[in-house]
């Protein structure tokens, strides 16, 4: 099934009809001089297949059948399928941070822009995204992410619904000030302003990193512009525990008072 907000990619009913409407499909003939049919590559194969099977060898790691797969996209006028499917990839199968999000973005950037997507330099850079894609870090963590937290949604609702108490919650529970994660509710919030807490609440609890902690030359910085603030006279306690690193086994823990 298609990701819901993906417009570009086929979903395909029970009888296997295409249920979506596309982009124009490229036109002229395959490698053995018969007319492409619609959604045909050069090769004679099913672009959706073969768009489908880029994806799940990048997400597999296989770098030659990913590279072929885009290199056949590119060669068969079906370069916007496979930078949708690339950058599908990026946000759907990819470790989140990894760098090879920006270098993708750039390949598809020299091939549609500076240079014809279905000419040698276009497949080039296919060939290259794929490969630099099939060799990163893959993983399923956002649609994993997705997919749990809007079931969990529809449990909480059906729990209130039934008054009762669900029997799966979101990580965060009630979000509450008092509660576990009471840090959020500084000045930047209504329920924080309302409990009086500004600038000092703020510098010393919630702005604190981690659990790797600030390097020397940021807590530095840090503390002496606290020291300088002309406004507030921070105590040595505030000042050691605005740049204390987060405890790793619980990194919302905060003491009720640092004098």
């Amino acid at each position: 099934m298609a990701n819901e907000d993906d417009g570009r990619q086929a979903t395909f009913g029970s009888d296997g009809s295409l249920e979506t409407e596309t982009p124009p499909e490229a036109t002229g003939t395959n490698d053995f001089g018969e007319e492409k049919s619609p959604d045909e590559t050069d090769g004679g194969y099913n672009r959706y297949a073969v768009s489908s099977l880029l994806q799940k060898a990048v997400r597999r790691s296989d770098e030659e059948v990913a590279a072929w797969a885009a290199w056949e996209l590119a060669r068969s006028g079906y370069a916007w399928n496979l930078w949708d499917r690339l950058n599908l990839y990026v946000v759907e199968d990819l470790r989140a941070g990894n760098e090879i999000a920006l270098l993708i973005e750039r390949y598809e950037q020299l091939a549609t822009e500076r240079w014809e997507p279905d000419e040698w330099r276009g497949r080039l850079c296919a060939v290259h995204a794929a490969l630099a894609a099939a060799r990163a870090p893959s993983t399923r963590e956002s649609s994993n992410a997705d997919e749990y937290f809007r079931r969990v949604a529809d449990v909480r609702a059906e729990a209130r619904e039934n008054d009762e108490a669900p029997a799966h919650d979101f990580p965060v529970g009630d979000l509450e000030p008092g509660g576990e994660y009471d840090v959020a509710f500084d000045m930047h919030t209504g329920e924080g302003s309302r409990l009086g807490r500004g600038t000092r609440f703020f510098k010393t609890r919630g702005a604190r990193v981690g659990p790797e902690g600030e390097s020397d030359l940021s807590a530095r910085w840090q503390r002496l512009a606290m020291v300088l603030d002309p406004e507030r006279d921070y105590s040595e306690a505030e000042l050691d525990h605005a740049v204390e690193p987060v405890h790793p086994a619980d990194r919302w823990d905060e003491p009720d008072e640092l004098d």
